[in-house]
């Protein structure tokens, strides 16, 4: 599986009907028909995808919509959040981070307070984590082992695609609140002090 076919698993994840457990119902119904290393190398994109998503920037946006609630568990698991809304929303908030009161299902938050959002609605997805490792314990018979042998394919399969280049480190680690960072669109859909803080 490259780049290309897991965006567009993901990408028809994001447009799929009803509710997320649904939806990755679906998901999960797609990658069992796979052999199990496209499980495997599903999963090791998804890491990816939510790594470079670890950012001061993004992060600031993040808790900005989560009214300055958003803990180290809940921006890891918005991260899964934002890759499941597709390629073209997931870059356009890496590009620029304000761009997240575009997308839909922030917009869907705006006006309300944190506690009337359904579970459904919270920026945070992360279940969506366990479909890949779920498959492939599956396929593979291993369900009794507690992810040790997923988790170790995973690891040889990032190392493999870092030995043939297929993607280079990250300048930007997660660190100091970047200087100047605006967020005027997020900040007036969801004002300091509006959405639980």
């Amino acid at each position: 599986m490259n780049d290309d076919a897991f965006w567009a698993l993901i990408d028809e994840l994001s447009r799929r009907p009803g509710d997320r457990d649904e939806r990755l119902e679906w998901l999960r119904t797609e990658l069992i028909r796979r052999p199990a290393a496209e499980s495997v190398e599903f999963q090791v994109r998804l890491e990816r995808a939510t790594e470079r998503a670890d950012t001061r920037a993004v992060w600031t946006a993040a808790n900005r919509v989560e009214g300055g609630e958003c803990t180290d568990d809940g921006f890891h698991y918005f991260t899964l959040w934002l890759v499941g809304q597709g390629r073209k929303v997931y870059e356009s908030v890496l590009a620029d981070p304000d761009a997240l009161a575009d997308a839909p299902g922030v917009r869907a938050l705006v006006g309300r307070h944190h506690e009337e959002w359904d579970d459904d609605e919270w920026p945070e997805w992360e279940e969506l984590d366990y479909v890949a490792q779920d498959v492939w314990d599956e396929l593979t018979g291993q369900e009794g082992d507690d992810g040790e042998e997923f988790l170790d394919a995973v690891e040889e399969a990032e190392d493999a695609a870092e030995a043939a280049g297929e993607w280079e480190e990250d300048e930007e680690p997660r660190g100091p609140r970047p200087e100047g960072l605006a967020l005027p669109r997020l900040t007036a859909l969801f004002p300091p002090g509006a959405s639980g803080s």
